[in-house]
Order: structure tokens, then sequence, then C-alpha cells
């Protein structure tokens, strides 16, 4: 039976034995947790939510599947023009976006109502584009002008789309792209350079969002937003709690945390579910450990664990620079997006919005999540071919596909 299976699917079979676990996690938690998303929108039937989640997982299982079949010189053709392609969406987003809390994180595709968080697509683009960037030019990689500034601008631009209407999203983003930066040779220095610039731009956001509001003009969305990012760090910082935002959810999930116990009270037999408006979302780890207690939320986090783990693996195990550091480099910015959500729901850290990779109820984010699984399992399945035997510390050269969409001129093809 296995051989049959390995004969379709291949790649890692450790990561994809993670992804059915998350799943299954997934599906056990949502159908527990969507008591009130059930009465508020499908007339208190629980089985729609879960049927229609259910159809994600399968959609995301079947893009897992069909991009995982695609080589790996797919993506390092396609980076550059997808990069481009994302900055202007991003732009669009934040100017005539879906605004859900004064925040333009959504965009709609006209002419069927279906809306899409286009900083998820952002996220992934953007660590292709860096991993390309970081293995053809290797050999000027520590060259501030020559090899860095080329190699992070365009992040750099995607981070700072996203960041007026989604901090949390853009911060994840940055950290795991200098991460990557400095797996790719980059100097410290010109790293510590690139966090000051951006403490800095972050500063003069907020700096004038405070301004606005001291000369009465509060009524816009960098005040709002900027307001909305101090109300969460004061709140956080002095243990309020709002019974309407955030905090009141944070309250909830230390509820829900501190009555699981060891092993939990059991699938369905949450109580805090009712009250956690984002129980299926971004707070659906602690309902996870309410139910199955400390060794169900273990269980949870070894699972990031050994995704990041085989990740690493893939990365001594690989010959060739581009897909070493693509696999790397979505690995940490998925596994990072999962350690933060979980630091929010136990208390370390302010409420964020992060879902929980895989795990979290969602459309766009899980079929997004899904794809960077899909390009991590075709790095695994092209490991050790006899063709493959370049070194990975030198820069590789334009693949014979990656030549079809050159451009004379074009300095990133």
């Amino acid at each position: 039976m296995m051989d049959n299976i390995k004969k379709y699917v291949k790649g890692d079979m450790v990561i994809w034995g993670v992804v059915i676990g998350l799943f299954l996690f997934s599906l056990l938690a949502v159908y527990s947790a969507t008591d009130t998303l059930s009465y508020s929108k499908f007339g208190g039937n629980s089985g729609s939510v879960v049927v229609r989640h259910l159809s994600f997982i399968f959609a995301g299982l079947i893009i897992m599947f069909f991009v995982h079949l695609l080589p790996t010189t797919v993506y390092r053709a396609l980076s550059t023009w997808m990069i481009f392609l994302i900055i202007p969406l991003l732009l669009i987003t934040l100017l005539f976006g879906v605004s859900i809390n004064q925040a333009s994180r959504w965009m709609e595709i006209p002419g069927i109502g279906i809306t899409i968080q286009t900083s998820d697509i952002a996220k992934v683009v953007a660590m292709m584009f860096l991993a390309k960037g970081l293995s053809v030019r290797q050999n000027q990689i520590q060259d501030f002008r020559k090899g860095f500034i080329p190699v992070i601008w365009p992040v750099l631009i995607v981070c700072a789309l996203i960041m007026p209407a989604n901090l949390s999203t853009a911060v994840l983003l940055f950290i795991s792209a200098t991460v990557l930066m400095f797996v790719g040779q980059v100097k410290v220095k010109h790293l510590s350079v690139l966090y000051l610039a951006c403490i800095l731009l972050i500063s003069v956001f907020m700096g004038t969002g405070i301004l606005l509001k001291k000369m009465d003009m509060g009524d816009n969305p960098i005040t709002q937003r900027v307001d909305t990012w101090i109300n969460r760090i004061e709140n956080f910082s002095n243990d309020k709690t709002d019974s309407r935002g955030a905090d009141f959810q944070s309250e909830q999930g230390k509820i829900a945390i501190a009555s699981g116990g060891i092993v939990g009270k059991g699938p369905g037999n949450s109580n805090q579910r009712v009250m956690l408006p984002q129980s299926y979302n971004d707070f659906i780890y602690a309902i996870i450990i309410e139910e199955y207690g400390f060794v169900g939320g273990a269980i949870l986090l070894m699972l990031y664990l050994t995704l990041l783990f085989r990740a690493g693996m893939l990365v001594q195990r690989s010959d060739r620079l581009f897909p070493s550091l693509l696999a790397m480099g979505l690995t940490i910015i998925l596994v990072f997006q999962a350690m933060i959500n979980m630091a929010v729901v136990v208390g370390i850290v302010p409420v964020t919005g992060q879902p929980l990779p895989l795990v979290s109820m969602g459309g766009s984010s899980l079929l997004v999540t899904s794809a960077a699984i899909g390009v991590i399992l075709g790095v695994s399945k092209e490991l050790k071919r006899p063709d493959q035997t370049q070194d990975k510390t030198t820069p590789e050269g334009p693949s014979e596909l990656e030549t079809q969409f050159a451009q004379p001129g074009n300095q990133y093809s």
C-alpha cells in the first residue's frame, strides 16, 4: 500500500504526516469551536460549518499535491514576476480593499464576491523572491550596494504596504526575511542597519498618527491604526481587560488553558468556546488545550517543530542553494507564525490576529499555506538527483525555464 502511495505522493513522508496531523487537529477543534459562528451564520447548524471547513481542507490538499509535483525551477523563474505582481495588488488592497476593524486587509474579487487576504500571498512570494536573490547574488551578497540592496528592496516595499493595515504580518515577514538573509550569509552589520531603518519608519508612522490626533484630525486610517496598536500594547502591559476587545479574548483564552489540565476535558467539552469570539481562528489553540490538555498542546507544538526540523534536514541534504533557501524560508515564516499565535494565546505577547497555520479556520490563508507546504514538499522530492551536483555555496546560473522568461536588461532575471 505504501508503494502505491509513494507512486503518486512524493516528497518527505514525515512532512506529509505533519500536515495530516495538523489537519486532524483543525477539523476536531473547528467542529468544537464553531458554536457561536454556526448560530450567527448557519442557523445553529454546526454541520454546515464543518462541511465548509472540510471542503477547504480538501482543496488545500489538492493544491498541495499539484504544487509539490512542480519543479523548483518554476518558482525560481517566476519569483521576480510574482513579486512585481503582488506589489500593485497590495497597494490596491490598502487603498480600495474591504475594511474590517479600520483595516483594509482583504481584496474582493469582482463578480464572484470572494475576498482574499493579499498579505498571505505576499508572504510566500516575498520569501521566494528573497531565496532566488540570495542564491543568484551569493558572490556579491556581502556587498551592500551590489548584493544586499537589490535583494531586499522589493521585500521592504511589500512589508511597507502590509504594515498600515496589518503590522503583525509585516513584522512577521520582515523578521523571517532577515533570518533567511542571515542564513544566506548577509553581513550582520547590514541587517543591523536594516533593523534601525525599519524601527525609524514605524516610529515615524506612529508619530504621525499621534500628531494628527493631537491636532484634532483623528478621523483617518493612520490615527485609527496607531490607536489600535497603542491600546493593545497598553492593555497587555497593564493587564487590563476590555469586555469588548482583544484583551477579553486573551483573558478567556487563559481561562481555557488553565481549565484544560494535563489531558483536557475531552473532545467537544470546551466551555470557553462560547466566550471566545475567535475560538475557531486566532484562539483555536486555547480550545485545543482546554479539550486535549497539556498533552494535546504539546503534541501540536511538536508537529510544528518537526516541520522545522525536517526543513533543516532538507537544507543539509540539498546540493543546490535556491531550493535550500526556499524550503527554509517558507518553513521559517510558517513556524514563526505558529509560535506567535501560541505566544498570544498563553499571554506572552499582545494580541496580533495571526491564525494558527493549517489549524485555524479560514479560506485564503489555509489555501496559501497549503501551497507553501507543497513547495517545501517539492524541494524534498528533488533531493539527490544525479544531475544536481552544484555546490550550495556558489551562485546558480539561470535555468532553461528561467531563460525563457528573462528580458534583456532585467537584473533580476
